[in-house]
């Protein structure tokens, strides 16, 4: 495990993203939103888009987990979905590339296990996270090898609707990081110091931390609404 990955290990990753629809959209501001970050103290970055990657990496040397969203007629699955967003990212070499590793079926009805396995093949030593919604995804992306197993889509799906990472004190990451035999990083409404110390405090190699940072929209609307009550 080289120096970069090591660095993150009880450590705050903070994922600057913005969609197209959101008012940060721009891989310029997402360059400053991670140098905001790094001066913060985060160890890492989680980002969207080669593009922003590229201008992510000319202004911090942190490790990246690296994603590509795209929508498929056909398939819910929309997080690195299929080999063309593998390959874009391995434009940049971000240090690790995260998928969809959830039931669900890629497009063109490919499985996760079908995936998985052409991608190994072709990009044997990069690190991959897989991004599961249920104890039981997150368990069997560990069994196919996945370098790290995210809790990024828990609620976020059909088969996890209802369920909240932080429920009986992250009973979720507990589980996992009790049969998981590879490192387990914690993301998804870890929306408080507190609790990002309690995922560490848990077992969590590492810990993501996206809208609560970096979405300035959400976190007025939060402060607006409790004014509006």
């Amino acid at each position: 495990m080289n120096e970069k990955i090591k660095q993150l290990e009880g450590k705050l990753i903070v994922s600057c993203q913005a969609l197209p629809h959101e008012p940060l959209h721009s891989s310029f501001i997402m360059g400053r939103m991670a140098r905001a970050a790094k001066e913060g103290g985060a160890v890492g970055i989680r980002a969207n888009t080669k593009e922003d990657i590229q201008e992510i990496q000319s202004q911090v040397d942190l490790p990246i987990i690296g994603i590509v969203k795209r929508d498929y007629e056909g398939s819910s699955v929309y997080i690195t979905p299929t080999m063309k967003e593998i390959d874009e990212l391995m434009e940049v070499k971000p240090e690790i590339i995260a998928m969809d590793a959830t039931c669900n079926l890629r497009p063109g009805g490919v499985t996760l296990d079908e995936f998985f396995k052409e991608v190994k093949e072709k990009y044997p030593d990069q690190l991959f996270m897989a991004d599961c919604a249920t104890v039981e995804e997150a368990l069997h992306a560990d069994e196919l090898g996945f370098d790290f197993i995210g809790t990024t889509l828990v609620g976020y799906t059909e088969q996890s609707k209802g369920l909240k990472i932080e429920a009986n004190d992250f009973e979720i990451i507990r589980k996992i990081v009790a049969e998981a035999t590879h490192r387990v990083i914690a993301e998804g409404n870890v929306n408080t110091p507190e609790k990002a110390k309690r995922v560490i405090e848990l077992g969590a190699y590492s810990v993501v931390v996206g809208s609560i940072i970096t979405r300035p929209q959400l976190i007025t609307k939060s402060f607006a609404e409790a004014l509006d009550a």
